[in-house]
């Protein structure tokens, strides 16, 4: 108001503030009928119909976010807002507003971070990875199962911050440079359709853990049809060694003597960590049971972490239909594989340090 009425060009407002002239126009004859307050925005709310299509355009928004923006011919390697609005109304014919993406973000807890944290995949195979999994779960048969799988930690064995009631002036502290009494890894895969964990502690994160999980799962789901396996990049998800043993479970002289399932896998895109679904539960794990806690060693800690997914197994076992609720330490998403949710919680760190860095501790089993 105080531009326009300082002389400047009411089309250039409106180009500032995103908004059409004839808008800016009425602003200006509210304005001077009855001053400020007739500007003040009257409370209210959405009609139903409206809801959705706000849920939509945001989870439309996600989607885009977690893809590079050079699959859409933008030489960046980072989104902007402009970008994002600019691809949206090409992709889905709805023009977004710079400042209405940046509230849709905002709302969803988005933050313009440093590269650690963006949720984008480089992956130039990006899509095609991300349809071949959301082919399978759509046609997956009653005898099939989908994991998603990833190991926590390693986590060492502290005392750790965390939120808790305290009373008035009470101020707890936990030592910033502490030697962990122990370090655990925690390997664990998610079936999507029973939302059941299946888990067990390694000594390392190597292709013998995996192909361990892989015996125990078909072992586990004996009488089904095939199982489906998806997780990240790491090298040791991708070994020929682990192929080899897929290969040779999934043959049919072994199915037919063992009565065991066979054997697929599904890789998520590079640097994906946000479409694995497994993370969320890993985060609902470290808020309910690692976060504010000092255990006395690796098996107090294991006993907490054996205990919450027993729990959490019988609650999704009682009541199916409510699978993805966000219970059990506040899980992040649903517990469903879907492009435009954020599993990985950045805030969450398993030992205080970055992965690389956890993993030249040494592992007590």
């Amino acid at each position: 108001m105080q531009e326009s009425f300082d002389g400047r060009c009411l089309r250039e407002v409106a180009d500032k503030v995103e908004v059409h002239l004839d808008t800016v126009e009425q602003w200006v004859a509210i304005f001077k009928l009855r001053g400020i307050a007739g500007l003040l925005r009257k409370p209210w709310t959405l009609n139903d119909e409206k809801q959705k299509e706000v849920e939509q355009k945001i989870k439309n928004l996600n989607a885009l976010i977690h893809q590079s923006p050079s699959l859409y011919g933008i030489n960046r390697t980072s989104w902007r807002t402009e970008d994002l609005a600019a691809v949206y109304s090409k992709v889905y014919g709805v023009v977004l507003t710079r400042s209405t993406v940046w509230n849709y973000l905002q709302r969803q807890g988005y933050r313009f971070r440093k590269a650690k944290e963006v949720l984008t995949s480089p992956d130039p195979k990006f899509r095609e990875k991300l349809d071949k999994i959301t082919s399978i779960l759509n046609n997956l048969k009653p005898d099939d199962r989908f994991f998603s799988i990833d190991e926590m930690g390693s986590c060492g064995i502290r005392a750790k911050v965390g939120w808790s009631y305290t009373e008035p002036g009470e101020q707890k502290t936990v030592k910033a440079h502490q030697k962990a009494k122990a370090y655990i890894i925690c390997t664990a895969a998610l079936e999507l359709t029973t939302n059941q964990v299946t888990h067990f502690y390694s000594r390392a994160k190597n292709t013998d853990e995996m192909i361990k999980l892989m015996e125990v799962l078909i072992e586990q789901y004996r009488g089904m049809r095939k199982i489906y396996l998806s997780w990240d990049a790491a090298s040791w998800h991708a070994s020929s060694k682990l192929k080899e043993r897929i290969k040779e479970v999934s043959a049919r002289a072994y199915r037919k003597e063992h009565g065991t399932p066979a054997v697929e896998l599904a890789p998520l895109p590079a640097s994906a960590q946000f479409l694995n679904v497994i993370e969320s539960v890993f985060s609902g794990l470290a808020k309910a049971v690692l976060h504010n806690s000092d255990y006395k060693g690796a098996d107090d800690c294991k006993q907490a972490i054996d205990r919450y997914f027993s729990e959490r197994n019988a609650y999704y076992l009682k009541y199916p239909k409510r699978a993805g609720k966000r219970i059990w330490g506040k899980e992040l998403v649903p517990a469903k594989f879907s492009p435009d949710q954020n599993c990985k919680d950045p805030r969450v760190r398993f030992n205080g340090k970055k992965k690389s860095q956890a993993l030249k501790k040494p592992v007590n089993n």
